[in-house]
């Protein structure tokens, strides 16, 4: 009897996290359409980022769906992305979801997502991607 029920979460949160993967796929990488179209709304507003001189924040709402944002760390400077964070939901706005990406710059070339932080609220699973030890190719 337990290991029914164990085998029925497991499979529930498995469910879950493969949900939360296919909403994150709706906003990375961000559309440009969906950003124009959001633009267009007045839903586009810009500030200064809260880290580096020279970094710009670029607050997206209703991106995707009602009532979401995205945020997106621009370094001007560098001319890279440092960040995008995102706010918004499953099927319904009570089924929180909170999407993170930091970026880094491989020396001497182009940057990468550096670390991925999908955090699904009602449930809460957090599942998290770290990746390391790019190189440049030649």
């Amino acid at each position: 009897m337990r290991q029914q029920v164990v085998a029925k979460k497991k499979e529930e949160y498995q469910d879950y996290a493969e949900q939360m993967k296919a909403v994150a796929q709706e906003y990375l990488p961000p559309d440009k359409d969906l950003i124009q179209s959001a633009n267009a709304k007045g839903n586009v507003s810009f500030a200064p980022g809260a880290g580096e001189p020279g970094e710009v924040n670029i607050l997206i709402r209703d991106y995707a769906k009602a009532g979401d944002s995205m945020s997106i760390v621009f370094d001007k400077a560098q001319k890279q992305l440092v960040s995008v964070n995102i706010a918004t939901y499953l099927s319904q706005p009570s089924d929180a979801m909170k999407l993170a990406v930091t970026f880094a710059r491989i020396p001497g070339g182009s940057s990468h997502a550096e670390s991925t932080t999908i955090d699904g609220i009602s449930k809460q699973l957090t599942v998290v991607t770290q990746n390391s030890s790019y190189t440049k190719r030649d």
